[in-house]
């Protein structure tokens, strides 16, 4: 397994449109585990493939405490959704930031596992969240665009910044 690079807001690549995964073959398992692996010491409780830089329908979640409930998600879909909760988010791709963002309650999810075997996933709360928070990395948003222009433009300018300082 190896860790991979996660691609920093406002990196352009990050609003690509991933595509989806016609087989689940060995080298998909295998970046599936790179991704958890990244996630975990990043740490992060979920990661899509659009954050580090390979545009494919794929997310890899675990909000368990103890670290040991991963979970793939391979060409997701939410199928219902219902009901709205603010939660706090941040996301590895924007370091450092945390803001409140609404999103439905309860969803819906079909998908393919590591074996390419078709599931549904239902999910409250904090999955919930995180589900719609990857998917949505899949379609090429990040969550700092629920924020007002002002928001985006403070965050981007703050991350660019940071990021000069440290080449």
């Amino acid at each position: 397994m190896a860790l991979l690079k996660i691609l920093q807001y406002p990196d352009r690549r990050l609003h690509t449109l991933a595509q989806p995964v016609t087989e689940v073959t060995e080298a998909i398992r295998r970046l599936a585990a790179d991704m958890a692996e990244t996630m975990y010491a990043a740490p992060g409780v979920g990661l899509a493939a659009t954050q580090v830089d390979r545009h494919i329908r794929m997310i890899v979640i675990d909000i368990s405490e103890e670290k040991n409930d991963l979970m793939v998600f391979i060409n997701p879909q939410i199928l219902e959704r219902d009901g709205e909760i603010t939660h706090e988010e941040g996301c590895l791709s924007v370091p450092g930031i945390y803001e409140k963002v609404s999103r439905a309650e309860h969803v819906k999810v079909s998908a393919q596992n590591v074996e390419g075997q078709l599931f549904e996933q239902e999910a409250h709360g904090l999955l919930a969240t995180c589900l719609q928070h990857e998917i949505d990395h899949l379609n090429g948003r990040v969550f700092v665009e629920y924020l007002s222009r002002l928001k985006q433009d403070r965050i981007r300018n703050k991350l660019l910044k940071q990021q000069r300082e440290t080449m």
